[in-house]
């Protein structure tokens, strides 16, 4: 044990190769490996194979450095991990893989986790994505009607010996306003909309005040408590069943979620853990659990504590949750829908108005 851990420690000292834009590669990497380690296939010939394989120049790299580490007689777990190019909780999953020959159900397990990461994210991309085109496309639309017509519109206005109505002043010096200022107003105010967003949503330091946003709107934040239940009932149970110890478990789901929220909560339950701890007293000394995790949820955590079932009952809760987060995201883009284009059509009727209405008063003052 003092060795493995020393190489563990001297692996992640050797990371070369970052995971980003490998997505599709890895995947095919994962799948192929898995198949190939299942007929027979020593590891270095497999990967040469995948290498025969593979597009991408960045994974040729990754898969020659892999070769060279077993060459030199790293088991492969050793070797992926210094190539980083997959998370530390699959790496736990190959290592205790290899030293008790299931590797290859191991692979098949990673591949199906993978597959479930990918469609957690794209649950929330889903849920948030067509909003946000909508937003940003009306953006830009009325940024571009406010720069470039509103004030020749203006000036046709400000002509008309006529008394205009209010929304028609207003828009007049609104375009008046972006005549003057607009080459600096408005690629300050897009500036501005990709700061604010890269700052809640990206920055590291800061994203969890974007998480908590939308922790506070009703459709998203279901969405997201949905899509993270599945993944802790998936992930846990699924290293649980391998044989994977409930602390080390538990560390690889505060690795596998992005949201800082429940990176806490894990975090949380694997220290507890970690002192002798049981879910019960886990849950109960965690301010404000239910938010993240329903009591109904907890109750079943803690009965197949009691029951010895842990693993069956996660993986039910990840079924469960699943399902219901499909739903949801459905649901949550048919409401938004309607919502959107009610406000868009808002947005259309008050600049119609504010042109056609002096129109009218034109023509009623020729009438007399």
């Amino acid at each position: 044990m003092p060795e493995e851990k020393k190489q563990i420690s001297h692996a992640k000292k050797n990371i070369r190769f970052p995971r980003i834009g490998l997505g599709e590669e890895k995947k095919y990497f994962i799948e192929n490996l898995g198949m190939l380690l299942g007929a027979g296939i020593n590891p270095e010939s497999a990967l040469q194979i995948i290498e025969a394989g593979t597009k991408s120049s960045r994974m040729q790299r990754v898969l020659q450095s892999l070769r060279n580490e077993i060459e030199k007689g790293s088991p492969l777990w050793l070797a992926l991990q210094k190539s980083g190019i997959l998370a530390e909780r699959y790496i736990t999953l190959l290592r205790i893989g290899e030293q008790t020959g299931k590797i290859v159900e191991n692979l098949n397990i990673l591949s199906a986790q993978e597959q479930k990461e990918n469609d957690f994210r794209a649950k929330i991309r889903s849920a948030t994505l067509y909003p946000a085109f909508v937003l940003c496309l009306a953006i830009v639309l009325g940024l571009g009607i406010s720069w470039f017509i509103l004030p020749r519109l203006a000036i046709v206005f400000s002509q008309m010996n006529i008394k205009l109505p209010l929304l028609t002043r207003i828009l007049i010096n609104i375009g008046n306003f972006l005549a003057r200022r607009g080459k600096i107003v408005i690629p300050s105010f897009l500036a501005f909309l990709f700061l604010g967003f890269y700052l809640l949503f990206v920055f590291k330091k800061t994203k969890f005040l974007g998480q908590a946003l939308l922790f506070r709107l009703p459709g998203i934040k279901r969405v997201i408590v949905e899509t993270e239940l599945a993944r802790f009932g998936y992930l846990l149970g699924t290293l649980l069943e391998t044989g994977i110890p409930l602390v080390e478990s538990l560390t690889s789901l505060a690795e596998a979620t992005n949201f800082y929220a429940y990176q806490k909560l894990y975090s949380h339950l694997r220290q507890s853990t970690e002192a002798g701890l049981s879910f019960a007293q886990s849950f109960a000394s965690y301010q404000k659990t239910e938010r993240l995790i329903p009591l109904p949820v907890q109750h079943l955590v803690m009965a197949a504590e009691q029951s010895g079932k842990l693993p069956e009952a996660f993986l039910s809760i990840g079924r469960k949750f699943e399902a219901q987060a499909e739903v949801t995201t459905k649901n949550l883009t048919t409401m938004l829908e309607p919502i959107l284009i009610i406000a868009i059509w808002l947005g259309v009727v008050f600049i119609a108005l504010a042109i056609i209405m002096p129109i009218y008063s034109l023509i009623g003052g020729l009438n007399h």
